[in-house]
């Protein structure tokens, strides 16, 4: 995979750990968005949202490492959170996992219900 991020000064930078456009070449993977369930499809965090973001970056993990890549890979990712008021807390998981300056290009919008009821869902794209 060749991972190249793309930045110019004629936009707004990034408000957290995310690239404004990445260009990669690869076969591209598609990983479903994850909420905080375990593999046994038990929620895990309660109402915590870093509990719960923790346990949505390790499902994105386990799926990346199932297909040979790893956060690296990733070029593209989509957060959706109940209540935008919890962005801060999901940011600074989030940010744990991808290094600021090859971080993935991000959406991140409030949803108005996300299934089992969970604070966060995020899915990927990945380039391997």
């Amino acid at each position: 995979m060749q991972k190249d991020v793309i930045h110019t000064n004629q936009a707004p930078e990034p408000v957290g750990p995310y690239s404004q456009a990445i260009a990669a070449t690869g076969q591209m993977l598609f990983v479903a968005g994850q909420i905080p369930l375990n593999a046994a499809g038990e929620l895990v965090g309660g109402d915590d949202i870093a509990a719960q973001t923790e346990q949505v970056m390790k499902n994105l993990g386990e799926i990346l490492k199932s297909a040979g890549a790893d956060y690296s890979n990733v070029v593209k990712t989509g957060v959706f959170l109940s209540d935008l008021k919890d962005f801060g807390a999901m940011n600074a998981v989030y940010a744990q996992y991808f290094d600021d300056k090859t971080a993935p290009a991000r959406a991140t919008v409030e949803v108005a219900k996300l299934p089992k009821g969970v604070r966060v869902e995020i899915d990927c794209i990945a380039v391997i």
